[in-house]
């Protein structure tokens, strides 16, 4: 929301008005109103949620509050949903339902939650297709770097053959901070204080978030429909501060790496700790860094690289995802 007031000027520019009709969230309830919503008064977090009895005075009165996203949805009349809950490894719910609700109310699409990628991205860009909307999501891995819409847009008839990286920062910043001397615990502490790792770490450490963006990638470039339990799966819990220290030294350290490669029978995936040579990019990338390396049928080896994002970051790849939706025919 504080992007899209930043940008206004340059999206006009475009031809680009916007004003928000709708928000759902845990702590506001659901808002929806069709007139508009002054996005102060939300960034303010004045509003109280429109579940309770009586509507908040900054928004319209006696209307109705709604209740369901297919409900809301209707009363805002929404041109364009922003989908941004958190991922849920087991089924990508309630994302998907969130989706499937905004196409066939002829919404554009919008997310950052990778599970609805993993867990119905056929059915979803049928559907988007089908009703002429669009289903974009370059938000869901490495933040707002373009990754799906390069090879969408700028490399046409390239085919990704397989890739391999460093896409969770959760678990770079724990072991950069193992190989400084810290335990495992004091530096998941750091990744907590710094706002990139959860209450519950667990998606991260487990390296379940790494494997769904393996998954995401894989079923988006490579057009295989690669399943979470098809990724060979181990995360970090178990390497001590001693073995993440001694491989430093020895200048192969320890990394959450990600691979992806295709075969004759399909695509083989992975996740799990490597000692990687200094001689590879891989072992440079540090604290909140990433880094993919995608093998394809015309170029051998391309690099992207991103040097600690912020949530802007992220913030800004569904603002490009808005941009191409309400814009590209």
């Amino acid at each position: 929301m504080e992007l899209l007031q930043k940008k206004a000027g340059e999206l006009l520019g475009r031809g680009i008005g916007w004003r928000i009709t709708g928000v759902a969230s845990r702590r506001m309830g659901w808002i929806a109103d069709a007139n508009g919503v002054k996005a102060e008064d939300l960034l303010g977090s004045d509003l109280s949620p429109l579940s309770r009895a009586r509507a908040p005075s900054t928004l319209a009165q006696g209307r109705s509050a709604p209740h369901d996203v297919r409900e809301w949805l209707r009363l805002a009349k929404a041109d364009v949903l922003f989908e941004a809950t958190s991922l849920n490894v087991r089924d990508g719910q309630p994302g998907i339902n969130h989706i499937r609700a905004a196409l066939d109310a002829g919404a554009h699409a919008i997310t950052a939650n990778k599970g609805p990628i993993v867990h119905a991205y056929e059915e979803l860009a049928a559907l988007a297709r089908a009703k002429g909307r669009r289903f974009l999501f370059e938000s869901t891995v490495m933040d707002g770097v373009p990754i799906f819409a390069m090879f969408r847009d700028c490399l046409p008839v390239v085919h990704l053959q397989g890739f391999r990286g460093i896409l969770n920062s959760t678990t770079n910043v724990i072991l950069g901070g193992m190989e400084e001397g810290r335990s495992f615990e004091e530096s998941l502490k750091q990744a907590q204080q710094i706002g990139i790792a959860e209450t519950d770490p667990s998606n991260d450490v487990e390296g379940w978030d790494a494997a769904v963006k393996v998954a995401a990638l894989v079923r988006v470039l490579m057009n295989v429909p690669l399943r979470l339990d098809q990724i060979e799966r181990e995360g970090i819990g178990k390497l001590s501060g001693e073995a993440v220290r001694a491989a430093r030294s020895a200048g192969r350290p320890y990394k959450l790496v990600c691979r992806a490669q295709s075969t004759g029978q399909g695509v083989t995936a992975s996740v799990r700790p490597e000692q990687v040579p200094l001689s590879d990019p891989l072992a440079w990338v540090a604290g909140t860094s990433s880094i993919v390396y995608l093998e394809t049928d015309i170029f051998p080896g391309l690099a992207i690289t991103e040097n600690n994002p912020g949530i802007e970051t992220t913030a800004y790849g569904m603002l490009a995802d808005f941009v191409r939706a309400v814009t590209e025919k």
